[in-house]
C-alpha cells in the first residue's frame, strides 16, 4: 500500500494517467455502450444515437483517445461510402467487471450524494 501512496504523488503517476482517461466523462459511457449493445461493432451514428448528449467533437475526441490507449478497435471498410466501425478490445473487457461495480456503488450512494450536495450549497 505504501508503494501505491509513493507512485499516486509521482508526476508521471500510472495510476492517475490510466484513471484519468478510463474515468473521465465520457470514456466511461462510450466503453459501456460498445459492451452492451447488442448487434455487435457500432458505427459513429449508431454509437453517438446511444449517447445523445454527447457532442460529435467530443465522441470524436473519446473515441481517438480510446484507440491510442488500446480500448478501442476502429475499423474501416473500403467501401463507397465509407463505413468504419468502432469495437472493444481484450483490455477493455477486462474493465468491464470493475466498471460494473463503480455503477453499482454509484447507483446506490446517489440519493445520498445528491443530499449532501444540497445541503453543502446551502
Amino acid at each position: 500500500m505504501g508503494r501505491m501512496i509513493k507512485e499516486m504523488v509521482v508526476q508521471d503517476c500510472p495510476i492517475r494517467n490510466v484513471l484519468a482517461r478510463v474515468c473521465d466523462k465520457w470514456s466511461l459511457l462510450v466503453i459501456y455502450t460498445l459492451k452492451y449493445h447488442q448487434d455487435g461493432p457500432l458505427r459513429f451514428n449508431a454509437l453517438r444515437k446511444q449517447i445523445p448528449d454527447i457532442s460529435q467533437k467530443m465522441l470524436t475526441s473519446t473515441l481517438k483517445s480510446l484507440e491510442a490507449d488500446g480500448y478501442v478497435i476502429r475499423k474501416a471498410y473500403a467501401e463507397v461510402p465509407p463505413r468504419v466501425e468502432y469495437s472493444l478490445t481484450p483490455r477493455a473487457e477486462t474493465l468491464i467487471p470493475i466498471m460494473d461495480h463503480l455503477i453499482e456503488w454509484a447507483l446506490d450512494n446517489m440519493a445520498v450524494i445528491l443530499k449532501d450536495r444540497d445541503k453543502a450549497a446551502g
